[in-house]
């Protein structure tokens, strides 16, 4: 592996971290997936084309590696004791830095308004207006056509602005 595939590899760290926590939702799944690409992408670092994205291209990786694992957590069949769950869920923390950046970053209200988009809606939204990736490098990494990505977009953008249009002053 070159020294400086590596680097400009883990430039792209915390721009990873941020969707893979919109991808999995907790802390330690997002650790988990950004390590697993990362992993997938220094073993395959021959297999990259100097001179294209490599920020797309391990996004692509991103977004290959949680939809795998979506697919397998799928397949397994687990029991929960919920009265459990319910016992444990005030002592547990999820308050971390990312969270507390991620919460104080965005108003609580476009928070809400983006996790209650439908999910793929809301990957192509966070990837364009948040990543600022183009519609072709979505639809790579996404698998799939780019004029969807582009209605999902505008869809996302439009249940967007319907959940919001109230917050705006009326002068504007």
């Amino acid at each position: 592996m070159r020294p400086a595939f590596e680097t400009d590899a883990l430039a792209s760290l915390d721009s990873l971290y941020r969707t893979a926590r919109r991808l999995t939702h907790r802390p330690p799944d997002a650790d988990d997936l950004v390590q697993e690409t990362y992993l997938k992408a220094f073993r395959a670092a021959d297999q990259f084309t100097p001179g294209t994205n490599l920020r797309a291209w391990l996004f692509t990786i991103l977004h290959n590696t949680a939809r795998n694992r979506a697919r397998d957590l799928a397949r397994d069949h687990v029991t929960v004791d919920s009265d459990a769950v319910d016992r444990a869920a005030p002592s547990l923390s999820l308050e971390t830095p990312e969270t507390l950046l991620l919460r104080d970053t965005l108003a609580p209200e476009l928070q809400a308004a983006i996790d209650a988009l439908p999910q793929a809606f809301r990957e192509a939204v966070w990837l364009r207006d948040v990543e600022e990736f183009s519609y072709a490098e979505i639809a790579a990494m996404l698998q799939v056509p780019a004029g969807t990505v582009m209605s999902r977009i505008s869809r996302g953008r439009r249940l967007l602005f319907d959940r919001l249009h109230h917050l705006r002053p009326a002068h504007v």
